[in-house]
């Protein structure tokens, strides 16, 4: 067991790590660029110096064992703090060092995305030295994510608040219900009623959409999802109609894939926020990148 870290044990367990992500010894070689059999004693090596397996390889194929998955998770979080201590040790007397996690929605609208970059630019011309870290997730992961500490920042629609989360609106995005070529409602599309829409099979979302209101929500849902790429999969079926957000449709509508029912009568906007941990949570990164997302969103609202 080890009683003291040494680089040794270091470049062992990022070797293991490979190895747990390549999903066996022969899969990491290319990441490694080392021989399977140097790759096999190296981790027969971490595995003493430890005192128990780390995995099971054989003819029933290689998986980590139950101890060879808890020292993944502490192994991940010893190397994340080891990078980090790295990056502030480099960067002693910069004003802002360290790393900034930020989750976001997926397929987020083209003018959005040139804000939040506006925003990434304002924060990179500071004294700065941060390592950014932006992984894309469902809203409610971010939420979790947030709440957990492994996110410092979500961008993303959610429908309801949590207390310990503070919630500021970035931008809104336009949703129109839309039906496929092979749907009987097709020919009509722009001018169909919501009573007619009413008596087909609809595609939702599994979550509650509040900005939706009920005279838009439909009666007949058959399916369900949670992201707009299977909202826009079940609509493309033909047998489903469903919303979609008009950046999102609109390639498919060009190809004439899609048509919009009747933009004037079925159609809802839904607001995006960033969120954060309340101010007493958040570090001078956080906030430093608060200030630039709000400064970049004013120069768009001005321009």
């Amino acid at each position: 067991m080890f009683s003291q870290l040494t680089d040794l044990d270091l470049r062992l367990i990022r070797v293991f790590l490979a190895i747990a992500d390549a999903g066996g010894v022969s899969s990491a070689q290319a990441t490694l660029n080392v021989g399977q059999s140097t790759i096999s004693t190296q981790l027969a090596t971490l595995e003493t110096r430890l005192g128990y397996r780390l995995c099971e390889r054989g003819r029933g194929g290689f998986r980590l064992s139950a101890r060879g998955e808890q020292f993944a998770e502490a192994a991940r979080a010893l190397l994340s703090a080891v990078d980090s201590f790295g990056m502030q040790a480099r960067n002693v007397g910069r004003k802002l060092v360290g790393t900034l996690d930020i989750g976001m929605i997926g397929h987020t609208p083209v003018s959005a995305s040139a804000r939040i970059s506006n925003a990434i630019g304002r924060f990179r011309s500071r004294d700065q030295s941060v390592r950014f870290s932006i992984l894309v997730r469902s809203p409610g992961e971010l939420e979790e994510l947030l709440l957990n500490g492994r996110i410092q920042v979500g961008i993303g629609y959610f429908w309801h608040r949590v207390p310990s989360l503070e919630y500021t609106e970035v931008f809104a995005e336009d949703q129109f219900a839309y039906c496929a070529k092979g749907h009987p409602l097709f020919a009509s599309a722009g001018g169909v009623s919501p009573e007619q829409a009413a008596t087909h099979e609809w595609a939702w979302r599994s979550y509650p959409l509040p900005e939706a209101e009920s005279s838009t929500t439909p009666r007949n849902v058959t399916a369900v999802a949670d992201n707009m790429e299977a909202v826009a999969m079940l609509v493309l079926s033909g047998h489903h109609l469903g919303y979609l957000p008009g950046h999102f449709a609109a390639p498919f509508v060009e190809q004439g894939l899609l048509a919009a029912l009747n933009p004037a009568l079925m159609h809802y906007r839904v607001a995006f926020h960033m969120v954060t941990r309340t101010r007493q949570h958040r570090t001078d990164i956080v906030e430093a990148f608060i200030d630039d997302m709000k400064a970049a969103h004013a120069v768009e609202a001005k321009a």
